[in-house]
């Protein structure tokens, strides 16, 4: 997918003269510069550079060396007057750019490998406290990645917090969204992944048995509680009236 409206790839051969005493240093830089995914208006530009001042210059579009200076000029003479030489670099727009750039569209620019996803929970909720759910994607290429939780199909943005892309240090990446949510019985919980490498998003569900504990956990504590409210109310109501109905004997 290719979408950007210049696209100026740097092959950089570095060839350098560098002296120590006085500070001198110099070197040269291939580039390929394309706005099309097919190549043709792909141009090969090599400049040589002294002391961060571009003296001399060919770009296979116009044909011929360009000189900025008094020296350059002198060298873009004697190159375009070598025929060869000429011929040669005119050339490289296809032995340099065009072999290399279908090489980095392949192996790098158009290079997608599709996320691993583990949706699971952290954190088991219980009474008012959040359950604590996490959504990771990992080992895939290239960087950019979307995580959205989904409750019952529908967004959720409350309650929400990603780390940033992480870097394996490989090319591929990992990421990871957490979400804290008190589960209801019959809701769905799921994470919506979108990447390059992807046709359409991929949804990831959560087990419904882990819901399913969190909640029946939450009903049990719940019912507990009533049970014990009840339990205690009838023990008191009970003393009172036990306590009523006593008959004192005196002494």
């Amino acid at each position: 997918m290719f979408q950007s409206k210049l696209l100026c790839v740097h092959f950089v051969v570095l060839i350098s003269v560098f002296s120590k005493t006085d500070g001198y240093y110099e070197y040269q830089t291939h580039e390929c510069v394309f706005s099309s995914r097919d190549l043709k208006d792909v141009e090969f530009v090599l400049s040589l550079v002294f002391n961060k001042f571009i003296y001399l210059q060919f770009n296979s579009t116009v044909g011929k060396f360009v000189g900025f200076n008094k020296f350059g000029q002198f060298n873009a003479d004697l190159k375009n007057n070598n025929s060869a030489e000429l011929q040669q670099w005119k050339g490289e727009v296809d032995r340099y750019c065009r072999h290399n750039d279908e090489i980095f569209f392949s192996a790098i620019l158009e290079k997608a490998v599709p996320p691993k996803v583990h949706v699971r929970s952290l954190r088991k909720g219980s009474g008012t406290h959040p359950a604590m759910l996490m959504c990771s994607a990992y080992d895939f290429y290239p960087k950019q990645i979307q995580l959205t939780w989904l409750k019952d199909g529908k967004p959720m943005t409350s309650d929400v917090t990603s780390t940033e892309e992480m870097a394996d240090g490989d090319w591929f990446y990992q990421v990871h969204s957490h979400l804290e949510h008190i589960p209801k019985s019959g809701e769905k919980i799921s994470c919506m992944v979108e990447h390059a490498s992807l046709t359409k998003p991929m949804i990831y569900d959560l087990e419904s048995s882990v819901l399913e504990s969190d909640t029946n956990k939450i009903a049990i504590g719940a019912s507990g509680l009533v049970l014990g409210v009840i339990l205690a109310a009838a023990g008191l109501i009970y003393y009172k009236k036990k306590a009523t109905g006593r008959i004192l004997v005196p002494h």
